[in-house]
């Protein structure tokens, strides 16, 4: 059996999830904060190196899961794991933020994308390096035109 435990509470705006972004693009210069559990604290030293972190979070809102959805970038369906839609067998989410400080166990973060109060599974540094790809391509999302900055959460995955 596998257990995840959460490490923190992430903290925005959004106290909602209709009209807000759907991935951080869309997000740019919104404030949020990431709370880490006092116990994960030591686990903190050497991020504050990092200009981007990559936040991995419970879709704690979410229930249930079809296999093919409308997701919020398109009009007709896809496979699930051709999005990011929020309702998955396991409703993890993750999202790029950029790092702003860090003052004892708070991060205090821009580009959140994230519905406040959201469990916080793990933290990550984003490293160009190993985190970008050339010639990468985005299947039916760059074929569809679409771009997440206009993009905003409605009612389909509630």
């Amino acid at each position: 059996m596998m257990e995840l435990k959460p490490i923190g509470v992430i903290h925005s705006p959004f106290q909602n999830r209709n009209g807000m972004p759907i991935q951080p693009s869309g997000a740019t210069d919104v404030a949020g904060t990431v709370e880490v559990f006092e116990e994960y604290r030591e686990g903190l030293t050497d991020l504050d190196g990092f200009s981007h972190i990559i936040l991995l979070y419970l879709f704690h809102r979410s229930k249930g899961f079809q296999l093919e959805v409308v997701p919020f970038m398109d009009t007709r369906p896809r496979g699930l794991f051709a999005t990011r839609a929020p309702r998955r067998p396991n409703p993890v989410g993750m999202s790029v933020v950029r790092l702003e400080k860090i003052e004892n166990s708070m991060l205090y973060v821009r580009n959140v994308d994230i519905l406040d109060g959201t469990p916080l599974l793990d933290i990550k540094p984003y490293v160009p390096e190993f985190d970008s790809r050339e010639n990468a391509f985005a299947g039916w999302i760059e074929k569809a035109g679409a771009s997440a900055r206009n993009r905003q959460s409605d009612r389909r995955f509630t």
